[in-house]
């Protein structure tokens, strides 16, 4: 099935400006969802230059929100709602981006059971691997 994506990522997203944490979606569909956002000085997770840890960790979880968003919005036809993540398991961050990166974060669903979904998340910038959990 192809799914028609958005032109702004806010109608999906329940987080709202200055906390968003993607620019656009580049790709959905129901078991993988992929992000794009690029690194800017005055983000709210930006110090010294560089997206802290705390803000990939957001930029994962903003990106399984743009699946559940998408979902809600354009095939169940419900409202945006607020999620929340029940845990993180085996994160590892191997870079933090630099202002003018760009962040391509992509979730790919493995299990969905009773409402609650585990999924791998893999960053990147350019083809170089940042984040996986």
């Amino acid at each position: 099935m192809n799914y028609i994506l958005p032109s702004d990522i806010q109608e999906i997203l329940p987080q709202q400006k200055p906390f968003v944490m993607v620019d656009s979606l580049l790709h959905f569909d129901m078991t993988k969802t992929v992000t794009r956002f690029e690194v800017k000085s005055d983000c709210l997770f930006v110090s010294d230059g560089r997206l802290s840890s705390s803000g990939v960790i957001e930029n994962i979880a903003q990106t399984c929100a743009a699946r559940i968003g998408y979902i809600n919005k354009y095939i169940l036809k419900k409202e945006i709602a607020a999620g929340m993540i029940g845990a993180v398991k085996d994160l590892e961050i191997y870079k933090s981006p630099h202002v003018g990166d760009v962040v391509t974060t992509e979730v790919e669903v493995k299990e969905e059971v009773f409402g609650i979904v585990l999924v791998v998340a893999r960053a990147y910038i350019d083809e170089t691997l940042i984040a996986e959990g």
